[in-house]
């Protein structure tokens, strides 16, 4: 099981987890990272959602959203794939359904 390391408010998502949602070659990732062609946002829950995340992940086509707790063990996940379409702007807001 692939697993998010979280220290504090900061996080880790392994490269292969993302690949996978972005159909990416893992090796890829940090590159893709380090240029803004991926997005990642953080999240910090409130009210009934204290002490959950959601992290989201994006790339043109592709939005990875993962609700993970303060322990980094993902409690739901989603994946929307718009395939060869680019991904509608509110698609990639944080906040976004």
């Amino acid at each position: 099981m692939i697993e998010i390391e979280a220290n504090g408010a900061a996080f880790t998502i392994p490269a292969e987890l993302i690949a996978e949602a972005l159909t990416l070659d893992p090796a890829a990732v940090p590159a893709l990272l380090r240029s803004g062609a991926i997005a990642v946002t953080s999240e910090a829950g409130i009210a009934e959602d204290d002490g959950r995340f959601r992290l989201t992940v994006s790339n043109d086509h592709t939005r990875l959203r993962l609700i993970i707790d303060g322990t980094g063990a993902i409690i739901a996940r989603s994946t929307l794939d718009f395939g060869t379409e680019k991904l509608p702007p509110g698609a990639r807001r944080p906040g976004a359904t």
